[in-house]
């Protein structure tokens, strides 16, 4: 029988290696987002916005430039205004892996529709965050 030990963990923790991400979440300067954080710690190149059609602008107009793109629902108004966001994303001809992180979640929702956004609740574990990130970006991560 063979044993292996892993001594560098961090390193086979990054999934996304310098994939964009784009963060919208709540204007707190005390603090920075743990989402952004976390996501920064798999490998993600993480930009924050605070601003809803900010978000969606910076995205429109950088059609290329992101890989994914995470909403903190409960800084935006909740998951409905997150999921009418994820649609004038669509409608305006934008289509990316999309996270949706939100209280009034009950339990994740992992669609098998590329188009459709994973949604986690919040607050999100860091488990939870990586599987999302996983299935969010399932088609685009080479093992």
């Amino acid at each position: 029988m063979q044993f292996f030990r892993q001594e560098q963990v961090e390193i086979s923790a990054i999934l996304g290696w310098r994939i964009r991400v784009l963060v919208l979440t709540a204007p707190d300067p005390a603090q920075e987002s743990k989402v952004a954080v976390r996501i920064a710690d798999l490998g993600g190149a993480v930009e924050v916005e605070y601003e809803a059609f900010s978000a969606l602008d910076t995205l429109i107009m950088d059609r290329t430039g992101f890989g994914l793109f995470v909403i903190e629902c409960d800084a935006v108004g909740g998951l409905d205004v997150g999921r009418n966001l994820v649609s004038l994303l669509h409608k305006g001809g934008v289509s990316l892996p999309t996270l949706l992180i939100s209280s009034d979640c009950t339990e994740g929702e992992f669609s098998t529709d590329s188009q459709a956004p994973v949604v986690l609740r919040a607050p999100v574990s860091p488990m939870s965050l990586r599987l999302g990130f996983e299935h969010t970006l399932r088609n685009r991560i080479v093992f």
